[in-house]
């Protein structure tokens, strides 16, 4: 791949036999010790490719550098943590040239950047702020540069680096080398190569599969109040040993991270709100395999090459097309395959197409994984563990005996299912909007009570709207209250007054005694009177609950299924559209209502006459 035989030893170390289409290309014979303006998608090993080209201009065929002095060559990244992956891929790729190198970033230390500066240095990387200020101080020497790298310049310009990276660029010789690497190429680019670029060879490698060829983008439909439950879904399904999340917002990220280490995952969370020693910490954690889950916002996006990182999860859609391909190009690098899941809430769909679209993909659309599906896999891969397939040595062995002869195998296996399980954080409860609500509601109200058809029996409890009652807190009150779980629970609906649900029949007689047991408790759960055994008398939309006394005959109330929040259904509206809760009448005093409709009746008297061609009079 190159000539040089440091930077050769290096790469076979690495087992870098099969160079990408960017390394081949900027080593080209027609590349050598050119400008170039290259078009390159992340995790196309680009890092590499403009180190490989870097070493022509500064070693040539020779393998060590000189003593250091002045910087010869300077990379300017967008953000910290690219330009920190840069200077880590640079210290192996030239670890036998004995190169000194210098990152000079925002967010650490600038004195002791200067002291590092002022030792020498055969190559600095950094963020164009902090470059600037050393240039500005007189702390950074570029005199003797032959060699200027813009890594993900477009990103730069949208930062709004474009007048840092003028004045770097400007402290330059001018017979130096440029390289400038792009995922795009808008304008703003075109213009920043024609000013600071010489016959700038122009090379394109971001094919429309190129970027995105190792990544499996998934498209999964969720409820908008059930995204983290289905992130918890996704992280288990794929069981990758890193993974990244991504939320649009800092209060999010904290959120989700929360969420995330309750429900037993080591997680570390990435912002804007965290010190670079916050964040350098993160990123050892999960680099060292401490943590395998980060939740994070888009600062993290570029710049982040994690090991083993298979997948990654948009808790919150990306704003275009170009953030959503560089949040996604965290995996699938440099051959290695991953996966991009986007949780789709069911109005967000038309705008998710259009992200996709502009990445030229079809969307693959689904549910989120059940948590059967996940148990399923749970088996499987206990199965195939290394706990469970590799030979054991003699102490373990021994050790194994003893337990046999205490226990039978079908206990011991039995124990060794629990203590595989107690590790693993459970699976959540979720369901796939993408069936109309009207259709899945019945369905539901169908076939629930099981394969007889029976239905269930209907409780009320003696809250209701006017005391602000919502499933988000019934549905775990009453789960509590009767023992049992959200899945025995069918459809809950809330009156003025009352809330009348539905319970399963193979657990109605449990929940009817544990209920009654609560003494002492505002809440009062009692079965609805009239209903015949065995099967469901459902309060129908629009009618009073039956059982109530007339004077107790609640209004109309709405039907929701399983606490997820009610949405605007044919469902959820009376006979020609119009809401089936309709407000009180206001109450005006006698005299006044009359007096009203006689002007308004005059009112529209005047307008039909209008309407008709009649004249009207004129005040």
């Amino acid at each position: 791949m190159t000539t040089n035989p440091a930077l050769a030893r290096s790469l076979a170390e690495r087992e870098y036999d099969n160079p990408t289409p960017v390394q081949l290309a900027v080593l080209a014979p027609e590349a050598s010790d050119r400008d170039l303006l290259v078009s390159a998608q992340t995790g196309s090993g680009k890092t590499v490719a403009y180190g490989l080209a870097m070493a022509e201009t500064l070693l040539g065929t020779g393998e060590r550098f000189a003593a250091a002095t002045a910087p010869q060559a300077l990379v300017v990244a967008p953000t910290r943590e690219l330009a920190l992956q840069v200077q880590r891929e640079f210290a192996w790729l030239y670890a036998g040239t004995g190169a000194r190198i210098v990152s000079c970033v925002g967010g650490m230390d600038p004195r002791q950047e200067q002291r590092l500066l002022n030792q020498g240095a055969h190559m600095v990387v950094g963020t164009p702020g902090r470059l600037r200020d050393h240039l500005e101080r007189g702390r950074l020497d570029l005199s003797e540069l032959r060699v200027v790298v813009l890594d993900e310049a477009d990103e730069m310009l949208d930062l709004g680096f474009r007048e840092d990276l003028e004045f770097i660029l400007d402290a330059t010789p001018p017979e130096r080398r440029s390289l400038l690497f792009s995922a795009t190429m808008p304008r703003g680019i075109t213009t920043l190569a024609k000013r600071y670029q010489r016959d700038a060879l122009r090379i394109e490698v971001a094919s429309a599969e190129g970027g995105h060829a190792d990544i499996e983008y998934r498209t999964m439909r969720v409820a908008p109040t059930e995204v983290e439950h289905a992130v918890v879904n996704v992280l288990r399904y794929y069981d990758t040993p890193s993974a990244i999340v991504f939320c649009n917002t800092r209060e999010a990220v904290r959120r989700l991270h929360a969420m995330l280490q309750e429900r037993q995952f080591s997680a570390v969370a990435l912002s804007g709100e965290l010190s670079q020693n916050e964040r350098n910490h993160a990123l050892q954690a999960l680099r060292d395999g401490r943590a395998r889950v980060c939740v994070a916002t888009d600062v993290a996006a570029r710049g982040i090459d994690l090991p083993n990182l298979g997948l990654v999860i948009h808790a919150d859609l990306p704003n275009d097309s170009e953030s959503l391909q560089h949040r996604s190009g965290r995996t699938g690098r440099a051959g290695r395959k991953g996966v991009s899941v986007l949780l789709v809430p069911p109005f967000r769909r038309r705008r998710t197409e259009d992200l996709m679209r502009g990445l030229g993909i079809k969307p693959a659309w689904s549910g989120p994984p059940t948590s059967e599906d996940i148990r399923k896999l749970d088996h499987e891969r206990m199965l195939h563990d290394a706990v469970v397939t590799d030979e054991p040595n003699e102490e373990d062995a021994s050790a194994g005996v003893a337990l046999l002869a205490a226990h039978s195998p079908e206990h011991l296996a039995a124990a060794l299912v629990r203590l595989y399980r107690a590790g693993l954080p459970a699976p959540e409860e979720v369901a796939d909007p993408g069936e109309p609500r009207a259709a899945r509601d019945r369905a539901a109200e169908r076939d629930f009570g099981g394969a007889s058809g029976a239905g269930g029996l209907w409780f009320r409890l003696n809250v209701g709207r006017r005391s602000n009652a919502d499933p988000k807190w019934l549905l775990p009150l009453i789960c509590r209250r009767g023992n049992v779980t959200r899945k025995d629970i069918g459809v809950i609906r809330i009156f003025d007054e009352e809330t009348a649900f539905e319970v399963s029949l193979a657990v109605a007689d449990r929940f009817s005694k544990a209920a009654r047991k609560a003494d002492g408790d505002d809440v009062i759960i009692e079965p609805l009177p009239g209903q015949p055994e065995g099967h469901s008398s459902r309060p129908a939309r629009g009618k009073p609950m039956r059982g109530l006394p007339p004077s107790e005959k609640p209004a109309a109330g709405k039907t929701f299924r399983k606490a997820r929040a009610p949405a605007k259904s044919a469902d959820d509206r009376g006979e020609h559209g119009k809401p089936a809760i309709e407000k009180p009448r206001e109450v005006k005093p006698w005299g006044q209502g009359k007096s009203e409709r006689r002007d308004k009746s005059r009112r529209s008297n005047a307008f039909e006459g209008k309407s008709k061609g009649k004249p009207t009079r004129r005040s």
